[in-house]
């Protein structure tokens, strides 16, 4: 009776368990999706996503401006025409990414360590030669403690990468800081033959590193945050198993 119930006790467990795992690594969503084509996520208010947070940074007091309602010369116009450059929340600016990174590092180590020491009492008034001896029979009260080390290291470390990324994203102002800088957010997600490509990008600009043509090079952006990844057959094949990341993280060999 008691094998029993601990079997059907064991049962339920492992259906759990496995539930659990299931959910974790996301295998109903992939299931689901087994002879569907790739479907892109919905466009959404990034001011509305789940954990969005205004940035704040260290800003001077503002400027006040006397502005002349008559006067054909605005303060801040930069123009007598207007402005085809993003300028206010919700405005487009096309931000381009040329990344082309390289690094070739090499570093060797060779290090050596030799110690000796001894130490002992040859005269310690007058127990050398009649305490210390009949304690400790055959010791030499002059060569009490002997110690030595010695420890090599050798060490060598290259690395050799190349990583080169050409891209141009469309990204939204989605709020103005207090001294008219603006913080941006882009999202663009792209499906060619069932493989979902998703580039993400965020950081803060300076209005006037916006070229005439309203583009901005990534290298201007500052706290810039660029992802580029995707999903999809091509992708799934060339990740790891479920089960092998898992033995991998917990098998400390």
């Amino acid at each position: 009776m008691k094998s029993s119930h601990a079997r059907k006790t064991l049962r339920v467990t492992s259906c759990l368990v496995a539930a659990m795992l299931l959910s974790g690594c996301g295998i109903p969503q992939q299931i689901s999706q087994i002879g569907k084509p790739m479907q892109v996520s919905q466009i959404t208010d990034p001011l509305s996503r789940p954990g969005y947070r205004p940035i704040t940074m260290p800003m001077p007091k503002p400027d006040i401006i006397n502005a002349g309602p008559d006067s054909l010369w605005q303060p801040g116009r930069q123009t007598f025409f207007k402005d085809q450059r993003a300028s206010k929340v919700g405005d487009i600016v096309t931000v381009t990414i040329a990344i082309n990174d390289t690094a070739d590092l090499q570093n060797e180590t060779d290090r050596s360590k030799t110690g000796s020491e001894s130490d002992g009492i040859p005269n310690f008034f007058g127990a050398e030669s009649k305490i210390l001896p009949n304690m400790f029979k055959g010791v030499d009260p002059s060569k009490l403690v002997g110690m030595s080390s010695s420890s090599t290291t050798n060490g060598t470390g290259k690395i050799q990468r190349s990583e080169s990324v050409n891209l141009k994203l469309a990204a939204t102002i989605v709020q103005v800081l207090p001294n008219g800088n603006f913080v941006i957010e882009g999202h663009q997600q792209v499906v060619v033959n069932d493989e979902l490509r998703d580039l993400r990008l965020a950081g803060i600009i300076r209005p006037q590193d916006i070229l005439n043509d309203n583009t901005i090079s990534y290298d201007k952006i500052a706290e810039a945050r660029i992802s580029y990844g995707g999903r999809g057959m091509l992708s799934n094949l060339q990740t790891p198993s479920y089960g092998q990341q898992f033995f991998d993280a917990i098998f400390p060999f």
